[in-house]
């Protein structure tokens, strides 16, 4: 189904236009009786993009950057440890 409103009808319905764009509707909105632009929801892809700039603003929020060193740390383990791996395999 395709809802078509004008900028002034728009304006007033435009969380309900929103909703129904996001449910899958054609929401085409006119100016001066002519089809100028269609609301369209935001692709998933766009959407990880947006997650990716949070992420990226949290991380930098809490000092630096987070680098390999920072995030990896190597493995300690005692000699017993490593024996107890080996007998293992």
């Amino acid at each position: 189904m395709t809802i078509h409103v004008n900028i002034g009808e728009a304006k007033t319905r435009l969380s309900e236009l929103i909703a129904a764009a996001r449910r899958g509707e054609d929401v085409v909105i006119a100016h001066a009786g002519k089809p100028a632009v269609k609301l369209v929801p935001v692709s998933p892809e766009l959407d990880r993009a947006a997650l990716a700039a949070r992420r990226l603003a949290f991380f930098g929020s809490i000092g630096g950057k987070p680098s390999m060193s920072s995030i990896w740390k190597e493995p300690t383990l005692t000699d017993e440890e490593l024996d107890s791996f080996e007998k293992l395999s």
